[in-house]
């Protein structure tokens, strides 16, 4: 094994940026932990001239981020372009056909083109890690990949986007409205200025598809993860959730079941007492449950310069060591495409809010939808009569299906009485 690893870093935002300064900053930590040297070789980026507050004097620049490749002097890269497709996908093809190890942050480019690129990495017998693609800064890769290696993983949820658990903590905590707290986030740099890929629940579901495919050992087509985000939440639904002893958080969940697996993101009520209820801020965390281990929970900074950097460089000290796994945790001659169960099948309790007209017979008719569709209500809260026409009502069901909860929400919405479009959450209990 030659006595230095030589990196070629494509992207020099937050991420590669991260990357070359903390590659530079602990060297010989970084040399003694991984038994040889690591050196940057070569970078890429469009702006020469920004100022990444690392010195990068001695790595030769690269116009062209797939000239690294070809560079004898460059033996892994780092994918830090972002994207799932374009100038970072063609950068990790063209590096695997080549035999050259290619760390990525890319949570899009993995939960997209994941079990192409780990079959590319299978054919050339190198290396592919993309721990910083989930969760930041917390090892949940390596924790199913590896620790739980011996466990029949049964499901795997959490909370996947900082952007959105910090908004909605702010909400709980400040009694805020969401476009007052998501305006604050963006501020204070938690939120992108277009913050859609957040906000709409995306950026959770390229995580949970990656996680799904390395619980369950398949591919998962990103299209069948069901996607809901935060922006209907308002502040008085979190309000009432805490009433009614709940928080509200956005999860990404994947579950076995016997016809395929749940693959779903979407807002959540939560029991006050599950550990992930008080996960708050930025933080990210991750439940595994496996057969033997039962549950295992990490905790921890979901995004941002440092904590993604700290994951990269693990990556590339375990390449530096000549450590190698299967990029999906099996060979992918081994992997089958994931049956994704359909939202429409989920079964569980529901938190459902109304806006309606202040006037005799309402709760009535609500009452008749819920009992032609089998729906037992567990409690209801009526909030008397307001300064406008419009009054809530809120109503926590039993446990029943998706599809006859969807039936009274049509049925509510072409109800006169009911005055904005129904909310529906889903509880869940988080109890396998």
């Amino acid at each position: 094994m030659p006595d230095s690893l030589k990196v070629g870093i494509a992207g020099l935002g937050t991420v590669g940026g991260g990357v070359a300064s903390l590659l530079t900053r602990h060297h010989n930590l970084i040399a003694t932990r991984a038994g040889r040297t690591v050196e940057i070789a070569a970078v890429s980026a469009r702006d020469r001239s920004r100022d990444r507050g690392v010195d990068l004097s001695r790595a030769t620049w690269c116009d062209d981020a797939l000239d690294l490749v070809d560079r004898p002097d460059v033996d892994l890269v780092v994918e830090a372009i972002g994207g799932a497709d374009g100038i970072a996908k063609d950068l990790c093809v063209k590096a695997l056909k080549a035999g050259k190890p290619v760390v990525t942050a890319n949570k899009a480019l993995m939960a997209e083109h994941g079990g192409m690129l780990a079959a590319l990495a299978d054919e050339t017998a190198t290396s592919l890690a993309y721990e910083a693609a989930v969760a930041g800064g917390i090892p949940i890769i390596k924790g199913l990949r590896e620790g739980l290696s011996a466990n029949v993983i049964d499901g795997v949820y959490g909370i996947l986007n900082g952007t959105c658990n910090y908004i909605l903590s702010e909400m709980r905590s400040t009694g805020r409205d969401f476009d007052d707290v998501l305006e604050e986030a963006q501020a204070k740099g938690y939120a992108e200025a277009d913050p859609s890929f957040d906000i709409d629940g995306v950026d959770a579901a390229h995580k949970l598809a990656i996680l799904a495919a390395l619980a369950f050992n398949g591919t998962v087509a990103f299209d069948d993860v069901h996607v809901e985000g935060i922006r209907r939440i308002a502040a008085r639904d979190i309000a009432y959730a805490e009433e009614l002893g709940y928080r509200v958080k956005l999860l990404g969940i994947a579950r076995r079941r016997l016809e395929g697996v749940a693959l779903r993101v979407h807002p959540c009520l939560v029991p006050q007492e599950a550990p992930i209820a008080s996960v708050e801020g930025v933080f990210n965390a991750v439940i595994a449950q496996g057969d033997f281990v039962d549950q295992v929970m990490m905790v921890g900074p979901g995004a941002g310069a440092g904590p993604t950097a700290s994951a990269v460089v693990a990556d590339i000290v375990d390449i530096a060591r000549g450590f190698k796994l299967p990029v999906l945790g099996a060979p992918v001659n081994g992997l089958a495409p994931l049956t994704a169960v359909p939202i429409a099948q989920r079964g569980g309790a529901y938190y459902l809010r109304l806006m309606v007209s202040d006037q005799p017979g309402v709760i009535a008719t609500i009452a008749a939808l819920m009992r032609d569709n089998d729906i037992s209500v567990e409690s209801l809260l009526q909030r008397g009569r307001s300064d406008t026409d419009a009054v809530p009502v809120v109503i926590v069901t039993h446990e029943t299906n998706e599809a006859a909860m969807q039936r009274v929400v049509d049925a509510l919405e072409r109800e006169e009485a009911v005055l904005e479009p129904p909310h529906l959450i889903r509880i869940e209990s988080l109890v396998h």
